[in-house]
């Protein structure tokens, strides 16, 4: 069965499942690009700062200021530009920088999280259907055979919408995107 035929087999449900599946793909990409980038030049930009402000403060600012573009440069930049701060004000403004950088880093989780929780649903509603149209194609004398193609057909729908309800919602579950953050809460 090609994946067209699927589709249609799977009744109206199957058309919001296709939007979640496009926008999870779509969201996948940005957020692998994002978390891709951002691991490889962050590293080493981050080791390269704190060198320097070991040896020149002014320095390091300035390397900082040219990656405004990366999370951690960005945090960092917030607290060295602190003037004669203590200990606890570098660690509350380290604190702030990092907060105002969590909707960044988590761009996009809500969505995943309505999908993930949406997805079953839609393929529960597409097995519903399914059955439901199954059962009126039989009528209560019995099944013959000119009422067999309603009822494989309706399991058919049910089946494959469940199917691809879960597939959708299982499908951004191991995501780098949902490690990303613990990743990066690592490199700080």
């Amino acid at each position: 069965m090609l994946l067209k035929d699927l589709f249609i087999a799977g009744g109206p449900a199957m058309w919001p499942l296709l939007f979640f599946s496009i926008a999870t793909l779509a969201m996948v990409v940005e957020r692998g690009i994002f978390w891709t980038k951002l691991l490889k030049q962050q590293n080493k930009i981050v080791r390269q700062s704190l060198n320097l402000y070991r040896s020149d403060p002014s320095l390091a600012q300035e390397k900082l200021d040219r990656h405004l573009d990366l999370p951690i440069p960005r945090i960092l930049h917030q607290a060295l530009t602190l003037e004669n701060a203590d200990s606890d004000e570098f660690a509350l403004a380290i604190d702030g920088a990092i907060q105002a950088e969590m909707p960044v880093l988590k761009r996009f989780s809500d969505f995943f999280d309505m999908i993930v929780g949406l997805s079953p649903l839609l393929g529960l509603l597409g097995t519903v259907t399914g059955l439901m149209r199954s059962f009126s194609s039989m009528n209560l004398s019995g099944v013959d055979s000119s009422k067999t193609a309603g009822v494989t057909s309706g399991i058919s729908e049910a089946l494959i919408t469940t199917a691809y309800g879960l597939i959708v919602a299982i499908a951004p579950l191991p995501l780098p995107v949902c490690s990303g953050i613990s990743i990066l809460a690592k490199l700080v």
